[in-house]
Order: structure tokens, then C-alpha cells, then sequence
């Protein structure tokens, strides 16, 4: 198996867990009562994993790119909201700062991968 195929499947798995992480925040957060910004973590949070399930049947490389740039751009708003709510004092340093560690991880992949298949068109 190459690298990127590798990759895929790694992040596949990963915003998997990750969404799972989102749902539990999202339940936790409307049992508190803050409902807009809940909404709007679940919607980001859930897509990066849709978006990266998406590219796995791309139709093209650049589908694929395109697919995952979405999944990048979730994940940069799913981080504003989980800044937000942290900053805000509704979520704990102890929650913020797991759940925020695995989002770097998820966007640091895909930036990754997203380079990689790009330089690997211009070869």
C-alpha cells in the first residue's frame, strides 16, 4: 500500500472517532443550554469525516483535492468554535485542549495529504 493511500485510511479513521468526540460534545453542551454554537460545532465537526469519506471515490485527483480542501475548511471552522466555546468558559482547558489536539492532527493530515496529491499531479 502507498503512503497516501495509507494516509487515507488513517484519516478516515480518525474523523470518524473525531465526529463520535462531536456528537458527545454536541449532546453535553445542549444539556447546558447553548444551543446555536452547539449546532453549528456539530454541523463543521461531523462534515470533516463526510467530506474525507467523499474523496476515498473521488472521480478525479482533483475531485479528491477538492473533497478533502472542504474537509480542510471544517476543520479550521470546527476549531473557531471549539476556540470559542473554550475562550467563553464553556468547556473546560482539560476537554478544549484534547479535543482541540485531535482537530490540529485531522488538519495537520490533510494539509499533508492535499500537498502531496498536488505535487504528485504536477510529476
Amino acid at each position: 500500500m502507498d503512503n497516501s493511500k495509507q494516509n487515507i485510511g488513517v484519516l478516515e479513521e480518525k474523523t470518524y472517532l473525531f465526529a463520535l468526540r462531536i456528537i458527545k460534545a454536541y449532546k453535553y453542551l445542549t444539556n447546558k443550554n447553548v444551543y446555536v454554537l452547539s449546532k453549528q460545532l456539530l454541523r463543521s465537526g461531523s462534515s470533516i469525516g463526510a467530506n474525507c469519506r467523499e474523496a476515498t471515490y473521488a472521480q478525479s485527483k482533483q475531485d479528491f483535492i477538492s473533497k478533502l480542501s472542504i474537509a480542510l475548511k471544517e476543520t479550521n471552522e470546527t476549531i473557531y468554535w471549539l476556540e470559542l466555546l473554550h475562550d467563553s468558559d464553556i468547556i473546560s482547558d482539560d476537554s478544549f485542549e484534547s479535543i482541540h489536539k485531535d482537530a490540529l492532527e485531522i488538519l495537520k493530515l490533510l494539509i499533508s495529504i492535499i500537498k502531496t496529491t498536488k505535487s504528485n499531479i504536477q510529476k
